[in-house]
């Protein structure tokens, strides 16, 4: 038997009575899946779970994606679908900020939402945190359904029936890393995705947009696309749309990436910080809403 209880007004909420040690049954899984719909984001509290569990869990909800940045070191070279949010090497080293994985992890500081760069991009990911940050490094996430319900009318004419590109090479201009190899660009050419989306099972509309890929808006000059795309983030980033996490060892956290954008705090990087994400394959196009 789960229990659901609600940790924010906007979304967020807390779920215990999973074993992520072990299979769920079907209704279980449906439970959690409704939960997550709801609320958008849902806490497991405590689950000391390997990278292997974290993997098998995933799966009861859609394939986990692979990472098809190979140069940075951000992917697990022991379980590969395990994506390294971490300032700690797999042989427990800590990294200085000035190195270019820590440099692109440092854009997580800005509002995104995970692969939105890919043609078919990410439906949830689940990110356990395994050592915990007491400096900061909250995670922050905004309700884009809400968001796009109360736009006001001078933005929403501007985004609706619009698209914005998504382009994965943007960030390497945010945080002054060299470019992705040619390689890399060639597997992630840049995608346009509406603005304002239609989820495939709520069928609710929300805005779609991803500060950290965005670089062009559909009709616009850069200039004004980058205006654009920071007012919108501004007004998303009110606290009545917020849920802010503040992590406790182990907890995992799965949300949705087609209704939520999220963003970490800073924290002392002297400060060990080690999170395992996985990242759920997106299972179809973006719909406009």
């Amino acid at each position: 038997m789960i229990t659901v209880t609600p940790r924010h007004p906007a979304l967020g909420a807390e779920i215990r009575g999973v074993d992520m040690h072990r299979p769920m049954d079907e209704a279980t899984r449906k439970a959690v899946h409704d939960a997550w719909m709801k609320y958008l984001v849902v806490v497991f509290p405590d689950q000391r779970i390997s990278d292997q569990e974290h993997v098998a869990f995933t799966r009861h909800f859609g394939d986990p994606e692979i990472f098809h940045q190979t140069s940075l070191h951000l992917r697990s070279d022991r379980v590969r679908e395990i994506f390294l949010v971490s300032n700690v090497d797999e042989d427990g080293k800590l990294l200085k900020p000035s190195e270019p994985g820590q440099k692109q992890l440092s854009s997580a500081r800005q509002w995104h939402t995970d692969s939105s760069y890919r043609p078919m991009p990410s439906m949830g990911s689940l990110l356990h945190g395994i050592e915990i940050s007491r400096t900061g490094g909250l995670t922050q996430f905004i309700n884009m359904y809400k968001v796009y319900d109360e736009l006001p009318e001078s933005l929403r004419r501007q985004v609706e029936g619009r698209k914005a590109r998504h382009d994965f090479g943007m960030l390497h201009r945010l945080v002054g890393n060299p470019p992705p190899s040619a390689a890399e660009q060639a597997a992630m050419p840049p995608v346009w995705h509406p603005m304002v989306r239609r989820h495939p099972v709520t069928g609710r509309p929300s805005l779609y947009i991803s500060s950290i890929y965005n670089d062009q808006v559909e009709g616009l000059g850069d200039d004004a696309a980058h205006r654009l795309i920071e007012e919108l983030s501004e007004f998303a980033a009110q606290p009545k749309y917020m849920y802010r996490h503040v992590w406790e060892p182990h907890d995992v956290l799965m949300w949705d990436n087609r209704c939520t954008v999220h963003a970490v705090t800073p924290h002392d990087p002297t400060e060990r910080r080690v999170m395992h994400r996985t990242t759920i394959v997106g299972s179809e196009p973006v719909v406009a809403g």
